[in-house]
């Protein structure tokens, strides 16, 4: 599994107003339903039932909050960083300005755990998150992220 086949340039967002987790959950759904065509309603709720289950936020100001969905024929991400952070419960109770969301079809087994692994490896370095959050261009982030894929998935 590539990043570029869960990830493109148009899924990138740099937020500046996000205050919540909630809101955050919603400003993915926004852009989900923009880049892939995705209900946001249903998207937001996905999201919250799952975190439900458990912060999503990993650590080190990271989080990879993921859902299924239906009518949804491949895993996608949306990539977010917050110029501010913000509370998120994640598991060191440190703020989060680096979000990964991914969706899965509802029947995906494998393919879902495998976009997880990759994009938690890919963010698990605290010098690509260094270079993350000094980069608050689309294009610049998105590039950045796939420079640091084939290294990391090695």
């Amino acid at each position: 599994m590539e990043l570029t086949g869960i990830l493109d340039p148009g899924a990138i967002r740099v937020l500046s107003s996000v205050s919540s987790k909630k809101r955050l959950f919603q400003a993915i759904a926004d852009a989900a339903h923009v880049r892939y065509g995705l209900d946001p309603a249903t998207t937001v709720e996905a999201l919250l039932d799952r975190e439900g289950l458990g912060p999503t936020g990993v650590g080190h100001g990271v989080a990879l909050p993921h859902a299924r969905l239906p009518d949804l024929e491949r895993v996608v991400g949306i990539f977010v960083l917050l110029e501010k952070p913000i509370d998120f419960g994640a598991v060191d109770r440190q703020p989060v300005d680096v979000a990964f969301a991914l969706f899965a079809p509802e029947e995906a087994g494998v393919e879902h755990l495998k976009a997880l692994a990759l994009v938690s490896r890919t963010l698990r370095s605290a010098s690509l998150c260094a270079k993350l959050r000094a980069n608050p261009d689309p294009a610049t982030l998105y590039a950045i992220l796939l420079e640091a894929h084939p290294s990391q998935a090695a």
